[in-house]
């Protein structure tokens, strides 16, 4: 029943077949090789569609086509994507095709090869992920090529059961089956690091996204399962509309063990309400989200995508008491691409 291992093989696997190849870390230029010039006519003696090579774009060409990826569709970085792509779209010559993905362990390796252009991710992996640092996936295998754009809005550790389970607090999970995320996940890394931090060596630890972890709570396949997102989740909402839920809380030693452990963890809180049946406050802890790009995207791409977002915030509709430009900066835990710098120093 014990993960320990389980948990070392994950990690140390999921920087090389989970998140494509972490080794790459030079990184292509991104996109799928779409290319225009000004308004988008072929001029004369340029290559016809599907023709021209990587590297040969004619001066004044730019490609428009970026690939934005984002987590999996429970959560709330797929979502959030999808309408920063409609900002974007709407305030720019540029088109984004937004992925599902693994979330932040993946995404990090997408960037690094060149596969994503821009990623939400977490900002304690990014940390691990530049410095070569904190995760096996990333240990001595630092991601230069990491560049950080803006942070976004606390993600909400939750812990969800249902009532049947009996689980009401950290320590009953000790014996659990337990969806610790995603593989590649920022999910998973959280809730290992939590459960190591106080003391909860033996479960059974299951692998899946956030909407196949809630069918998995329907079904009894699982105890309980692990969340990172900013409240609401969907995918909790969904499951707290036909089930009765329980959000076991990450409180009092425990959660000073967890701040202790990790120094990106802060304090957040689950309102009344924010759930079905959920009628009082629950006490977490919380990582940030953030927007990170890789350092060969040009410095113009990443300026015009950060304005189009930060100056159409009144556009969104999801996380909008977090997400402003006042605020893009908190929590930054790597270095700026030049682009972003360029937007929020002018």
């Amino acid at each position: 029943m014990t993960n320990n291992s389980t948990r070392r093989r994950f990690l140390k696997t999921a920087g090389v077949a989970g998140v494509a190849a972490l080794a790459g870390c030079g990184g292509g230029d991104g996109g799928d090789g779409e290319t225009t010039e000004g308004d988008g006519e072929m001029t004369e003696g340029e290559m016809t569609e599907g023709e021209m090579t990587e590297g040969e774009m004619t001066e004044g060409e730019t490609e428009t086509r970026l690939s934005w990826h984002a987590g999996g569709t429970g959560g709330t970085y797929f979502p959030l994507s999808n309408e920063f792509k409609t900002v974007v779209e709407d305030n720019t010559d540029f088109t984004l095709n937004v992925q599902s993905t693994g979330a932040s362990v993946e995404n990090v390796g997408n960037l690094a090869s060149g596969d994503a252009d821009f990623a939400l991710i977490q900002n304690d992996i990014a940390s691990f992920a530049k410095n070569g640092e904190g995760i096996d996936a990333f240990q001595d295998n630092a991601i230069e090529n990491l560049r950080g754009v803006a942070t976004l809005y606390p993600e909400t550790i939750t812990v969800v059961t249902l009532a049947d389970t009996g689980i009401t607090q950290l320590s009953d999970l000790e014996g659990a089956t337990i969806n610790t995320g995603d593989l590649g996940s920022g999910t998973q890394v959280n809730a290992n690091q939590i459960l190591e931090s106080v003391g909860i060596s033996d479960f059974n630890e299951q692998n899946a996204s956030f909407s196949q972890a809630a069918d998995q709570l329907r079904n009894g396949d699982i105890d309980a399962a692990f969340v990172v997102g900013g409240w609401p989740v969907g995918a909790i909402e969904d499951l707290a509309n036909t089930n009765d839920l329980v959000i076991v809380p990450i409180e009092g030693d425990n959660r000073e063990g967890v701040k202790d452990a990790a120094s990106w963890f802060a304090d957040d809180t689950i309102p009344a309400g924010t759930y079905t049946g959920i009628d009082e406050a629950v006490e977490t802890v919380a990582v940030q989200a953030m927007i990170a790009t890789n350092a060969e995207q040009p410095e113009g791409t990443v300026e015009s995508v950060t304005a189009a977002i930060f100056d159409n915030v009144d556009d969104l509709s999801i996380k909008t008491d977090f997400i402003s430009k006042d605020s893009a900066q908190d929590g930054m835990s790597i270095e700026l691409h030049p682009g972003a710098a360029a937007y929020f120093d002018a």
